[in-house]
């Protein structure tokens, strides 16, 4: 019998990574997710611009991700880009584990352009978000806007985690959402990266994430 080769990160630290099966009545979401990953990515929720987001969310942040969604689009988008958020949350939540030894919070300020976002994370253990995208139309490309927030909201509750995202200033709607998930991207990616003066440390006095 072959061993299991167990998959490393450049660190040498095993690689963390989590699949996720969520299915309700409104959704069937798949996602496979490696946080020690090369932003390598296959998305598909039936919304072009949600998917585009998603798929540079994955190129910023370095992960790994594979995610399907079969949803009740013909209702509203609702149900999709919230079920979304909260089983990618959930992928890495699971993926983290203990938590111990990560930086736990990281922030960025993207420019796209004319346009400035910033985002804060702190996977504390603990829900809450902020969103303020500036948008003002129903519509960027086929995605309903205010969906934005609501995703965000599910992956604050999926991850246990805060998130604060906020377009400083732009003109283009496109740009205003497209730096938002950058800036997430890039500021979850310090949050969950590895702190080698914190090694086996719980990042928190409480002794609980």
């Amino acid at each position: 019998m072959t061993a299991r080769k167990i998959r490393k990160s450049p660190s040498g630290h095993r690689a963390r990574s989590a699949i996720v099966e969520r299915n309700t009545a409104e959704t069937r979401i798949s996602v496979q997710l490696r946080i020690e990953g090369g932003g390598k990515y296959k998305v598909v929720t039936g919304i072009r611009f949600f998917d585009h987001m998603l798929e540079l969310f994955a190129r910023h942040g370095a992960f790994d991700l594979d995610l399907k969604c079969d949803g009740d689009l013909d209702v509203d988008q609702h149900h999709t880009v919230e079920d979304v958020g909260i089983a990618l949350g959930e992928a890495f939540d699971r993926a983290l584990g203990n938590r111990r030894g990560i930086l736990r919070a990281g922030y960025f300020l993207m420019p796209m352009d004319e346009t400035l976002a910033i985002a804060a994370v702190d996977l504390s253990g603990r829900a809450a978000f902020s969103v303020d995208t500036k948008v003002r139309t129903r519509l960027v490309g086929d995605l309903q806007s205010e969906l934005v927030t609501d995703f965000f909201e599910g992956f604050a509750r999926g991850a246990r985690s805060n998130v604060h995202v906020k377009t400083m200033y732009g003109r283009s709607n496109h740009h205003k959402i497209e730096a938002i998930f950058k800036a997430f991207a890039r500021a979850l990616r310090v949050a969950c990266s590895r702190d080698r003066r914190l090694k086996g440390m719980l990042p928190s006095t409480k002794g609980l994430l």
